[in-house]
Order: C-alpha cells, then sequence, then structure tokens
C-alpha cells in the first residue's frame, strides 16, 4: 500500500552476453523476442496461472512483474533471461490477466492485490519448478517485483537467491534483517520513490541484509531513476511521456547493459 501513492504520482553453459541495440531516440531495434513463444502454464492447487519458456532441467527463475501486470517488458525481460543465461522462467500472473492501462488502473490493481496470498503463490511457484525439473530456483523482480522477489526471498525455501530492482518490501510482511541468501539488489540514483526505491531505501535495504548476514551486493546507477530497465516506454507512447507523467528519467541503455550483465553473473554463479 505505501508504494500506491509514490507511483501514482546445474546451469548449462552460459552463452555470450549479447547487448540490447537502440536507435539515437533509446528505442530497441533489435528486439525480436517474439513473446508469443512464451508458454501458458498453471500450477499449484489453485492452478495459478503464469507464462512459461526454456527448458525444463534448467536452473530456473521467477521473473515478478510490475505494478502495471504481465506486460510485454515482463515477458522480453523473461526471455532475455533465459535465451542469454539459459536458464528456465517462468512469469507467474498475480494479477491473473489484468492489466494496468494507466497509473490510476496500475494503482487500482496493486492496492487490491492481496500479499500474503501474493508471497504463497511464489512460494508454490518455486515448489512446481523444483518438483518439475529445475534442480535451483531463483528470483528477480522489478518495481512492486522487486519487493515481492525479497518477499519469495524470505518466505520460499526452494528460492535459494533473489535480485530485486528498485523495490523494498513492506517490513510487515517481509523482514529484510532476516534474509541469510545472497541478493544482488539493483536502483537507480535518481529514484524519486522515497522509503521504497530512493537512495536511501536502497541503502537501509543493504545494511539490514548486512546484519542478516546474506552475501549481498547493492549496484547503483547513476543518471538513472525508476523503472531504469524498461526498453519500452509502455504504457505511454514515448519516453517523454513517461518523464512528464511520472518524473522518471529517460532510458539509458549503457547502464540497462551494465545490469544485465551483473544479473546473468548472479544467477549463473548461485544457481549452477
Amino acid at each position: 500500500a505505501r508504494l500506491a501513492p509514490l507511483l501514482a504520482r546445474h546451469a548449462p553453459r552460459p552463452r555470450a552476453f549479447r547487448a540490447p541495440s537502440y536507435n539515437r531516440s533509446g528505442v530497441l531495434t533489435r528486439a525480436s523476442r517474439d513473446t508469443s513463444s512464451m508458454q501458458k502454464v498453471t500450477f499449484g492447487d489453485a492452478q495459478i496461472p503464469g507464462y512459461e519458456c526454456g527448458d525444463k532441467s534448467s536452473p530456473a527463475v521467477i521473473v515478478i512483474q510490475e505494478w502495471w501486470g504481465v506486460t510485454e517488458n515482463i515477458q522480453r525481460q523473461a526471455l532475455k533471461l533465459s535465451e542469454d543465461g539459459g536458464f528456465r522462467c517462468i512469469v507467474p500472473d498475480l494479477y491473473k490477466g489484468k492489466l494496468g492501462v494507466d497509473v490510476e488502473e496500475a494503482h487500482h490493481l496493486m492496492t487490491s492485490l492481496d500479499w500474503p496470498n501474493a508471497k504463497d503463490e511464489l512460494v508454490e511457484c518455486a515448489k512446481y519448478l523444483r518438483a518439475s525439473g529445475s534442480p535451483k530456483v531463483g528470483v528477480v523482480g522489478f518495481c512492486m517485483g522487486g519487493a515481492l522477489a525479497l518477499i519469495a526471498a524470505q518466505h520460499a525455501d526452494d528460492v535459494v537467491c533473489a535480485a530485486p530492482f528498485y523495490g523494498t518490501p513492506d517490513p510487515a510482511i517481509c523482514q529484510t534483517d532476516k534474509i541469510t541468501k545472497p541478493v544482488q539488489a539493483h536502483f537507480g540514483e535518481l529514484d524519486n520513490l522515497a522509503g521504497f526505491s530512493d537512495p536511501d531505501a536502497a541503502k537501509k535495504l543493504l545494511a539490514n541484509l548486512r546484519a542478516a548476514g546474506s552475501d549481498c551486493e547493492l549496484h547503483m546507477y547513476p543518471n538513472v531513476g525508476h523503472a531504469f530497465m524498461n526498453d519500452l516506454p509502455a504504457p505511454y507512447t514515448d519516453w517523454d511521456a513517461r518523464e512528464k507523467t511520472q518524473g522518471f528519467p529517460r532510458f539509458d541503455s549503457a547502464q540497462v547493459e551494465v545490469a544485465w550483465m551483473r544479473l546473468l553473473e548472479f544467477f549463473r554463479k548461485h544457481l549452477a
């Protein structure tokens, strides 16, 4: 709930990292990862929906959505992890098919989310991946998904490591000073979401993880803010519209490339 008002205002042989290609306007030009290749699946007794890609015998990564829902951005990020890292990836659909087409709708969907149930669904997701062939499971999430990645790290026994991007959880549901698993955190130096993903929130997260004895890393990226990993401005028509509405700096492909390299190295290390 505290995020909503802020936003409303065994691994196979790793493949070489392939940097994305962008034009002068920061628009992805080598984006031919067709999201239709993502397989619709269900898991757990409740038949929770999700989208999956990769070999079922490979180490797995749960990729958790932003407050917009399971968008093209999130599915393409899962495909990139699978194709460039050799991981099996799954995007659990926590909104059950709903998408936020604008800030108001995304705000409504996130504030309506049953967070304890979302936690349980992530636990079930990790269990499903292990039971169906993956030797190890990690988790990555963005924005709301960053907070949920840390929640999964604390509460899902089958999750061995986590990589949250610009998001920290409510201490009522996740105590980050109790997370002893490896964590690699990513935040933008210009993030303006105070208490959730701004530099102070990132530093507090690092202090809590260190207190717990976690093998943790914090990476702060210059010249970028919240949602800096999104290489599409959707649901906005362009980057200017996004910046005007939410105050997030423009896309910076150089910082995104560095973050992807670090993320792939982290999962290769801890999921091997």
